[in-house]
């Protein structure tokens, strides 16, 4: 019987096999390829930036990635690093980062011991930027210059936040989160729900009317609400495009009340976060900081509550300080301490006698000493 090795050519090294296998590469692929992919980590170290790029599919029913279908390091080596991640900078304003995705141009490298990679050349950052992402900075820079980016820091917010407008999808678990913070709180708050569609293509018009629904107030001195709270789950970027609106943004910075958002997850920041009064991350995050304000206004009234009790001690202790010194000086001038001390006192007809020349021989005249009165004639 013939064995195996009998059957087979002549075997290959491993040594062998790889340089065929680079041979095969060099001679059959083209000289760099376009890739797109999603980084999954990057480090830096020697000069050189080490990534691990990854391809995710998402499911078409869930919009949840699916497991990594594929996975490829790449280099970008110092030769170009700083030139490519200064125009990549340059251009998106972000630094390369887990989870980006990015359109890179790569050559594809085999070596025996570190396996196959890429090695990048370049970087186009308008595909991370993306159409969305540069409408985006758009807006942001309209805003800028129409004096609306900081608008709603020029409004004051109540002392006590109890009264408050919540526009939201009323079925949203985000809103419930929302409710159930409030709700459960030591405090007291009234909020008013304006339901509205919080994503896709009708969301924008929906909060528009929502905040229109607000405006309506009892005067501008006691308005009917102390603040409006935009809140939503985070999702997709492309569910958020709609609070990266200009209309919206530009009708919030200029609202009469000031506008609190909690959107998306920590990840996500949208342009209406940028303009708002104040940005949480999300609708629970707004309800604790709503909570958290009013503790430290309990806390706050509680000093001053303290304070003015001993500011009262302290008003009591001087003015019972002041009545014993006004005492010891009606004491110092009591006529009987006079008259203890050895003096007297001459009156005729109740008056008092101060001199020699207000007597007459014949005057009866009364002597006041300590233990009692005399009566005497003058002569």
């Amino acid at each position: 019987m013939e064995t195996l090795s009998t059957i087979h050519p002549s075997p290959y090294t491993l040594t062998e096999l790889c340089a065929l296998i680079g041979e095969a590469l060099d001679e059959g692929l083209a000289h760099a390829y376009w890739v797109k992919a999603e980084i999954s980590s990057l480090s830096e170290r020697g000069g050189h930036l080490y990534l691990e790029l990854v391809d995710n599919h998402q499911s078409p029913t869930t919009n949840h990635p699916s497991p990594v279908a594929s996975k490829m390091r790449a280099t970008c080596w110092a030769g170009n690093k700083e030139m490519l991640l200064a125009y990549f900078e340059s251009e998106t304003g972000q630094t390369l980062q887990p989870g980006m995705a990015v359109l890179v141009e790569a050559q594809v490298q085999f070596h025996p011991v570190y396996g196959l990679s890429l090695s990048i050349v370049n970087i186009d950052p308008s595909y991370t930027l993306g159409d969305m992402a540069r409408q985006r900075q758009l807006t942001i820079a309209q805003l800028q210059a129409d004096g609306l980016l900081e608008a709603q820091q020029l409004l004051t917010l109540p002392t006590l936040i109890r009264r408050i407008a919540v526009i939201s999808s009323a079925n949203a678990a985000g809103y419930e989160d929302f409710k159930h913070q409030l709700d459960n709180s030591p405090y007291r708050f009234e909020t008013q729900l304006l339901g509205a569609t919080m994503q896709g293509s009708g969301a924008e018009q929906s909060i528009l009317a929502a905040l229109e629904a607000i405006s309506p107030n009892p005067s501008p001195v006691t308005p009917l609400y102390d603040c409006v709270v935009i809140i939503r789950g985070g999702g997709a970027t492309t569910d958020l495009s709609c609070f990266d609106s200009y209309t919206l943004c530009a009708v919030c910075a200029q609202f009469e009340l000031p506008v609190i958002t909690g959107i998306g997850h920590t990840r996500d920041v949208s342009v209406l976060d940028l303009v708002a009064h104040r940005a949480l991350k999300t609708p629970t995050a707004v309800a604790e900081w709503l909570i958290h304000r009013m503790d430290e206004q309990r806390t706050r009234i509680a000093e001053l509550t303290l304070r003015l009790q001993r500011t009262r001690e302290r008003q009591i202790l001087i003015r019972r300080h002041r009545i014993e010194l006004l005492e010891q000086r009606l004491a110092a001038c009591n006529p009987e301490r006079i008259y203890r001390m050895g003096y007297s006192l001459l009156t005729k007809n109740g008056q008092v006698i101060r001199t020699v020349t207000e007597l007459q021989p014949g005057d009866t005249i009364t002597t006041h000493l300590a233990d009692g009165i005399v009566h005497s004639v003058t002569l």
